[in-house]
């Protein structure tokens, strides 16, 4: 018998002897005090034994609680048990122990996971079936920030075929979107997955913007086309303008040599002329295809870290003249004064160059002039440096096409100045695009991630 069950006997056997005793003192004495502490001594013993029996119970069940509501400050004692009890209490206390480090590597999972969610620079956006809409890290946050999003019909503000295209995105698919953000528009690749959390089932978009790595793409391709163009184009044309001009240097040598009254002078005069004008024109393809050579180049920047300041007095220094002959008021806005960038101080020069050179041209018809040069920090913390004119402005249609090689609309242009400074744009990492001039005209935007 164990000493659990044997204690039990014991206190079962006295309190039917106090039982039996306090029936002896009620039927055979008068004694009241007697009577009383016999009752109480049985009630006493009653009572120790309930205790006894339900005391396992009731920390059996504290136990189960504490599992039930993850209570792990809880801890548990063999005192008041029974022999074979002895190791139940340092058992549970070892669960309980277990419990708390469980718990404690769970939370550090949990702090670990929504750190890695926080910092990851993918956008997690969170699409629920009633139509609510949360963006869960800050990649997503900067992503929206020009617009709070709570509901589905918020995402139109960026583009209703990208509000619609999240919408409709299948669990398990993949796409890619184009998002409006300020005029400008962003390509992103989107994906997305069915969870459920809490028991309510939500849709997780995966937002990553792939812009810059298109422009690179396109950029990898329109070099290599180039390439190819320019290299067969001066085969071909470096010998018909050798053998132009050297065609027209023998007949001006004939015709200083012949009477001027010659029958055929005049064909001679029209011959010469004619291979002139192929000279010329052969030399200005030349210089063409030459200038398009400049495209091809890999472009390796010398990172420094410097002052906008310094670079827009600089140009100012050098464009001022141009802009004084052509009556164009020019100025200049850095917010705050001590911005500072980080890139190629000769590329950054050469693509500010070039927006400005393209804005001096789109205003030769305008009465009255301005351009203005600013640096700002964006809502996404980007340097962005701008060149805003008050000229006719860039059609909507026209503003994915103006950074292309070979495209231009004016007349003498070639269609290199936009494509290299987009490419000065890309080796640093940076962006460029194109937006309205409050009051008319167009802004090109170069922005530094």
């Amino acid at each position: 018998m164990s000493r659990f069950s044997l204690l039990i006997a014991i206190r079962v056997i006295l309190i039917a002897a106090t039982l039996l005793a306090l029936g002896w003192v009620v039927a055979n004495t008068n004694w009241y005090a007697a009577i009383a502490i016999v009752a109480g001594a049985a009630l006493l013993q009653l009572f120790s034994l309930v205790h006894a029996v339900s005391v396992t119970n009731r920390e059996i069940a504290r136990f189960l609680n504490a599992i039930e509501f993850d209570d792990a400050s809880q801890s548990f004692s063999d005192r008041g048990l029974g022999g074979s009890f002895r190791a139940l209490g340092p058992a549970m206390n070892r669960v309980m122990d277990r419990l708390r480090a469980t718990r404690g590597e769970r939370e550090e999972q949990a702090h670990l996971l929504r750190s890695l969610v926080e910092h990851v620079p993918v956008a997690l956006l969170a699409i629920y079936d009633d139509g609510g809409v949360r963006p869960l890290n800050s990649a997503a946050r900067r992503l929206f920030a020009t617009r709070i999003v709570q509901r589905k019909d918020d995402l139109a503000y960026y583009g209703e075929a990208f509000a619609q295209n999240l919408i409709d995105l299948a669990p398990g698919a993949t796409a890619l979107v184009r998002m409006e953000r300020g005029g400008t528009g962003v390509h992103l690749k989107a994906a997305s997955t069915q969870v459920i959390v809490g028991g309510v089932q939500q849709r997780l978009v995966s937002l990553q913007n792939i812009e810059s790595d298109l422009n690179a793409h396109e950029l990898a391709a329109w070099q290599a086309l180039i390439r190819v163009l320019t290299h067969e184009m001066m085969n071909s044309l470096t010998p018909v303008s050798s053998l132009s001009a050297t065609a027209h240097t023998l007949v001006s040598e004939i015709q200083a040599e012949i009477p001027q009254g010659a029958p055929f002078a005049a064909k001679l005069a029209d011959a010469r002329d004619a291979l002139d004008a192929v000279a010329r024109r052969s030399e200005g393809l030349l210089h063409f295809v030459q200038s398009y050579r400049r495209l091809t180049k890999n472009l390796v920047p010398r990172i420094e870290h410097f002052p906008v300041r310094r670079v827009f007095a600089r140009l100012e220094r050098l464009m001022g003249p141009d802009f004084a002959d052509r009556g164009i008021a020019f100025s200049t806005a850095i917010e705050p004064e001590t911005l500072e960038v980080s890139a190629d101080a000769e590329l950054l020069d050469q693509a500010l160059i070039n927006l400005i050179r393209n804005a001096i041209d789109v205003l030769k018809d305008k009465p009255e002039r301005r351009i203005q040069l600013s640096a700002r920090l964006d809502g996404d913390g980007n340097i962005a440096i701008a060149v805003a004119d008050n000229g006719p402005g860039v059609a909507m249609e026209n503003r994915h096409r103006i950074f292309v090689p070979f495209y231009t609309t004016k007349r003498q242009g070639t269609g290199v100045g936009l494509s290299l400074t987009r490419q000065i744009a890309l080796v640093h990492g940076a962006g460029i695009d194109v937006s309205d001039t409050p009051g008319g005209g167009a802004t090109f935007t170069l922005r530094f991630r």
